[in-house]
């Protein structure tokens, strides 16, 4: 700690409450004195910023009231102590008046005496008055029943959180059977997925092929007329009716096959018809003959 520094400090703060920031330099310097002076140490240096004094002026505040407060408190307690011990003897003259000194008591006695003031203490209470003993236990025995009620319901809660701890225990351990099953369905899980993936590809590569033969073959029906309206049913009924037109024809066909070997000439078609008549004849002729020569000699 420098007198410089204090200066530049003191020069800084002098444009807005220079007087009030050499003040706040002079109680921040006058506690750190008296704090360090106390412990036989000497200031230690450090470098005065607006900043700094600030800090240190509010610590500085802060003990010094912290400080005036324990002096009250001090002075308080130590004003009671009088008191206390100025009420403590007039007590004991008056026990030994009435020949109940503390000397002259039974050990016995003496140790009851002081259980009796230890409990009273412990119960918070101002006298050994039996009324003021009853009402302390009173108030122990409500806070016990209160204590042991919470702690009935602390238990039944610690029995429903210990089984739902014990049913995510088990609920965990099926979890890590079912996540173990499935890590060794992976391995062939993979590899079907893998197969289904070839077959995915072949079928793709099919499909494509059975489109491209649809296309051709819808282009080729084009081509030969095809319409919507031929299908399969049409198709039968006119393969039906053919039939019956050829079976109904073949007759007709017959007789007329006989006629396409006749010349285109009337007259050399009649030359031909008798021709025929006297093959017809003749053909009469030999198979009388014929006949009549099979029954000559059963005859």
């Amino acid at each position: 700690m420098s007198d410089s520094s204090i200066t530049e400090v003191s020069k800084s703060g002098a444009g807005s409450g220079g007087g009030s920031e050499a003040s706040r330099i002079g109680e921040v310097n006058q506690w750190l004195a008296h704090e360090f002076g106390q412990l036989g140490k000497e200031v230690p240096q450090f470098e005065y910023t607006p900043r700094s004094v600030a800090y240190l002026h509010n610590i500085a505040t802060l003990s010094q009231a912290k400080t005036q407060a324990s002096k009250i408190l001090a002075s308080d307690f130590r004003l009671k102590a009088s008191e206390y011990r100025a009420q403590a003897a007039r007590i004991r003259e008056i026990l030994e008046n009435v020949g109940l000194a503390q000397e002259g008591l039974a050990s016995n006695v003496v140790g009851s005496v002081q259980v009796l003031a230890n409990v009273a203490n412990l119960l918070n209470i101002r006298d050994t008055e039996l009324s003021s003993f009853l009402v302390a236990m009173g108030d122990i025995s409500l806070r016990k029943t209160s204590v042991e009620e919470k702690r009935t319901k602390v238990q039944k809660e610690s029995k429903v959180l210990l089984d739902y701890t014990r049913k995510a225990l088990a609920r965990l351990m099926y979890l890590k059977r079912i996540l173990a099953q499935l890590e060794d369905d992976v391995a062939p899980c993979e590899a079907q997925m893998e197969n289904w993936k070839t077959n995915l590809a072949v079928m793709a590569a099919k499909e494509r092929q059975y489109l491209q033969q649809s296309a051709n073959y819808k282009a080729m029906l084009n081509r030969v007329g095809y319409t919507p309206e031929i299908s399969h049913g049409v198709l039968v009924e006119m393969a039906e009716h053919k039939k019956e037109l050829e079976k109904k024809t073949k007759p007709i066909n017959k007789t007329l096959d006989s006629y396409l070997n006749l010349p285109a000439d009337k007259a050399l078609a009649a030359l031909t018809i008798e021709r025929k008549k006297r093959e017809y004849a003749d053909a009469e002729k030999r198979l009388e003959d014929v006949l009549h020569s099979a029954l000559s000699p059963s005859e």
